[in-house]
């Protein structure tokens, strides 16, 4: 199989099908059971700032970033992303991750949460360390409860509960 990564771009609108096809196929009927997921009812990703990996025309791949608030503090939350079978142990994962959190970070936002593994999150610059004081809506396991600063002390005296926001930082409205 070709080791280079497939071309990521901003999802689009007519990706939306496609995107929670799959990220069906990659967690299954579960996931809408997921404390993450309370944040992303009824909601849109964040435009221009969630993206997709796509292999000859075929989304397989996307990292989905949207507009929270922990505490007082604007956010994104991160999540889900998720990589067609084909395509994972290749990099895709932490690239897509990657380009979302830089796409974040020119839009103006300066802190990422998701809930993962930290063991495969770490070396992409996400930590539980910072996320202590952080109340997620509903059951999750704390010690996957992760940030990353995009700026310096983003992360600072971080705390409070995590509910979607209904602004964005200026910087972003050009996204939207």
């Amino acid at each position: 199989m070709e080791s280079r990564l497939p071309p990521i771009g901003p999802e689009e609108a007519a990706d939306a099908d496609a995107v929670e096809a799959l990220i069906d196929r990659a967690f299954g009927p579960g996931r809408h059971a997921k404390a993450a997921e309370r944040l992303r009812e009824g909601r849109r990703p964040i435009p221009g700032l969630s993206l997709v990996a796509r292999a000859d025309g075929t989304v397989v791949g996307c990292a989905r970033l949207w507009a929270i608030a922990i505490g007082e503090a604007p956010a994104v939350l991160l999540g889900p992303f998720a990589v067609e079978a084909a395509f994972r142990a290749r990099g895709l994962g932490a690239a897509l991750i990657g380009a979302a959190c830089d796409a974040a970070q020119r839009g103006g936002h300066g802190l990422v949460l998701l809930v993962g593994d930290e063991s495969y999150f770490a070396p992409l610059g996400f930590a539980a360390e910072p996320a202590r004081g952080v109340i997620m809506p509903g059951p999750v396991d704390r010690r996957r409860v992760l940030v990353r600063a995009l700026r310096p002390g983003a992360a600072e005296g971080l705390a409070g509960a995590v509910r979607p926001a209904a602004s964005l930082p200026r910087a972003s409205l050009r996204h939207g």
